[in-house]
């Protein structure tokens, strides 16, 4: 069982950021960017254990910007490796937990290019959001 996180309000802000943020990097190298966005959106909202209560509250603390790819992945990759440490120094299980629930995102938004396979422009951003996640 868990350990109960003690997460700040930022901190809930920087789990929430990084989870839809990476799904928006992946929806932005997608050739079907809205199938993209939409179903990594609805795996973040079936994720479950406390990350999940996180991801799926009623909030608007997301605040991710940029005008192009690279600009929101200055944000969002620190983001991830941010949320990926502050988890892992409350509760590894829960770490693992927000690891699997964003790869999870990842997978089903890249899904929905061409024949269910992922582009190689895909592909590298999902080993740029998993290099992000793999803190120690």
């Amino acid at each position: 069982m868990s350990a109960t996180l003690n997460l700040t309000d930022q901190d809930k802000a920087v789990i929430r950021a990084a989870a839809y943020g990476a799904v928006s990097l992946i929806a932005a190298a997608s050739d079907k960017a809205h199938k993209a966005a939409t179903a990594g959106s609805i795996a973040l909202g079936a994720a479950t254990g406390q990350v999940g209560h996180v991801l799926n509250a009623k909030s608007k603390d997301i605040h991710l910007s940029g005008k192009t790819v690279a600009e929101l992945a200055d944000q969002v990759l620190p983001a991830l490796t941010e949320a990926a440490t502050l988890l892992q120094q409350q509760d590894p299980a829960e770490a693992d937990n927000f690891r699997g629930i964003v790869l999870v995102a990842l997978e089903s938004a890249a899904a929905t290019g061409r024949n269910a396979q992922p582009s190689p422009v895909v592909a590298d951003m999902t080993r740029k959001v998993t290099a992000a996640l793999n803190v120690a």
